[in-house]
């Protein structure tokens, strides 16, 4: 048996306690092997796979407003993403026997021993079973205290020396949670880390409560009544969807000062992670951005264009969107509307609180395993920023001067828009559009294609990201082809949809989301439908994320999607005109499609959570899926 006694401290005195602990453990027996550890060197994804027979307990302080130890920040923040991630089982835990002694001073109220609370409730949140009662220790009460130390101590050594008599120990709490999410596993829930589908959609909270969700217009039918209608507003200014009345002028509505997050909408955001700035502006950590801190791999954007993940910055200016795409996993907060209706911060102002809380985030990584002082000084370098994390930022006023203060600074762009006001391509119809966007102007399609129009005319890189839905799109070989032909994009972007959970707006399951040979096979048919200008150049196999690139980026017979950056900036500063074949790079060989590696850089290291494996011939699977494509678009 290997037991771990994992602390944080600020003043020595959980250190006190772990020690302890660990000195009456040492007494129980000499089959058990004891680790004293600092929780800032824990193994995230060593306490994933923990065995039940391996327990651990937590000694844990409370510091400023209830929040963590400065050793236990990362800590903190990686159980709260892992528990509010979408992607992962609500049962990922069950193997896990734990327990955890909060030291606090309850005469600081409400904020008592939170972070040791909060390790408790999400570690049982995901099906961890406590072996002993989890206790909160008041400091302040010391004669108390030193009682209550003991006695948990001696639950701690009760436990152990039960599951080494070869019991298997659960406590009253696992037999609270519902047979739903134990043995009705949803089969949704079992998603294989090899075939994450998305780099953006990091750590999404899907169980928001029910004020918060989004409301369509339609779900009112024929029962506005006044009494409604008045329902409908307080929860539009509660959510932030907006709604322009017909009639209403554009300068009426560039008078309109109401601000965009409102207190329900922040509480909901700050929830899931967000860091706000302003009244309309978010930053959020990448998760590529943080497995590329600890050298464990780098998202699509690091295979096709060289971005280094670790130090890019996801943000937006503007968290409002104008479409309710059917794969989006943000119904539950983002707002809604056709124009800009609220007040608008300075660019200067969001530029510089993104800077500064992208950063406050990163520090929370120095030390952390895997870290080294050189990747940690790199990712407080902010080198590019992806204007992707949620909402349409060409809906921001100064959207034009947000970008030009970025590349003042030396920070390249990556902005992602929804083709209403123009550049990301979903559907190749406008049937599909209107069924997969869902967006809400009437001439969708009208502006759809105009900005397909204006894409072709640009002389920066463009791009198209295709997001395959099975059901809903990945049938439209021929549609998308014209699409191409017709904006003559520099790239084009082919991903499958990533699953988010249930919601009360999403129909999708996993049924819709294509595996990454499907992905493959799509992308070889399109490829070949437009061969005469485009080729398949790269594959990130771990995002199901492919590239098709125009033929002038292969130099030579050599592929160069990567981007020179500092020779992009000096170009910008230069205030001379250039194009995008003025700053190219090499691609190299690890990132090209037909390589072995299927885009990981072979620099970083590789953690499986789950090996993907074929149950059958994988050749005669391959082959099917081609023919059903095929078929399907027939």
């Amino acid at each position: 048996m290997r037991v771990s006694v994992v602390f944080s401290t600020q003043e020595g005195t959980t250190e006190s306690i772990a020690e302890k602990l660990v000195a009456a453990l040492g007494r129980v027996g000499n089959t058990i092997a004891v680790d004293l550890v600092n929780i800032k060197a824990i193994d995230n994804d060593e306490l994933l796979k923990r065995k039940p027979a391996d327990p651990v307990f937590f000694v844990l302080t409370t510091y400023v407003d209830g929040g963590p130890a400065d050793d236990a920040a990362w800590f903190g923040s990686w159980l709260e993403d892992y528990r509010y991630d979408f992607r992962v089982s609500k049962a990922s835990l069950s193997d896990l026997r734990f327990s955890v002694f909060g030291v606090g001073d309850a005469a600081y109220g409400s904020s008592w021993c939170l972070f040791p609370k909060k390790v408790d409730a999400f570690l049982s949140d995901m099906a961890g079973v406590k072996i002993c009662e989890s206790i909160f220790g008041d400091v302040g009460e010391r004669m108390e205290f030193d009682g209550v130390v003991d006695a948990w101590i001696n639950s701690c050594v009760q436990s152990v020396s039960t599951i080494l008599s070869g019991a298997d120990l659960v406590s009253s709490n696992i037999a609270k949670l519902s047979m739903s999410s134990l043995e009705k596993q949803d089969e949704f829930e079992e998603l294989n880390d090899d075939y994450v589908s998305s780099d953006e959609e990091e750590d999404e909270f899907v169980d928001a409560p029910e004020e918060s969700k989004l409301m369509d217009l339609e779900d009112l039918g024929a029962f506005a009544s006044v009494g409604l209608k008045k329902a409908k507003q307080e929860q539009d200014d509660s959510t932030g969807i907006v709604i322009r009345k017909k009639g209403t002028s554009v300068s009426a509505v560039a008078s309109i000062t109401r601000e965009m997050i409102t207190p329900n909408l922040r509480k909901n955001l700050e929830k899931q992670g967000y860091k706000l700035i302003g009244t309309h502006s978010g930053v959020k950590m990448c998760r590529w951005t943080k497995a590329q801190l600890r050298n464990r791999g780098g998202c699509y954007k690091h295979t096709f264009y060289g971005i280094e993940s670790h130090r890019c910055m996801e943000t937006t200016p503007s968290l409002a969107c104008a479409n309710k795409c059917v794969f989006c996993w943000r119904h539950q907060t983002n707002p809604v509307g056709v124009e800009w209706r609220w007040k608008a911060d300075a660019p200067e102002d969001i530029v510089n609180g993104a800077i500064e809380k992208h950063r406050a985030m990163i520090n929370q990584f120095k030390g952390v395993p895997g870290v080294t002082a050189e990747r940690f000084k790199e990712g407080m370098d902010i080198a590019h920023c992806a204007l992707s994390l949620v909402g349409e930022p060409i809906m921001y006023p100064y959207i034009n001067e947000f970008v030009d203060l970025l590349h003042q600074k030396n920070i390249s762009s990556f902005l992602v828009t929804n083709s209403q006001f123009p550049e990301l391509i979903h559907a190749g119809n406008k049937e599909s559009l209107k069924k997969i966007d869902r967006p809400l102007f009437s001439d969708f399609w009208e502006r759809f294609n105009s900005c397909v129009d204006e894409l072709a005319k640009k002389e920066q890189r463009t791009v198209f990201r295709l997001t395959l839905v099975k059901g809903f799109n990945i049938t439209e070989l021929k549609s998308y082809a014209e699409l191409v032909r017709k904006g003559k994009p520099d790239f084009i972007e082919v991903k499958g949809v990533t699953f988010c959970g249930y919601t009360g707006e999403n129909s999708l399951t996993m049924s819709n989301v294509p595996f990454h040979e499907e992905v493959v096979e799509f992308v070889k048919i399109l490829a070949a439908d437009i061969s005469d200008e485009y080729e398949i150049s790269c594959e990130h196999a771990h995002t199901c994320s492919m590239l098709i690139s125009h033929k002038k980026y292969k130099i030579d017979g050599v592929w160069h999607t990567w981007i020179d950056y500092p020779k992009f900036h000096s170009l910008v500063r230069s205030g001379e005109h250039f194009t995008s074949m003025d700053y190219v790079a090499k691609t190299p060989d690890w990132a090209v499609f037909g390589d072995d590696r299927k885009g990981f850089d072979p620099d970083m290291t590789r953690v499986y959570k789950n090996k993907a494996k074929y149950d059958g011939n994988p050749e005669a699977y391959k082959a099917k899926i081609k023919a059903d494509i095929l078929a399907a678009a027939e």
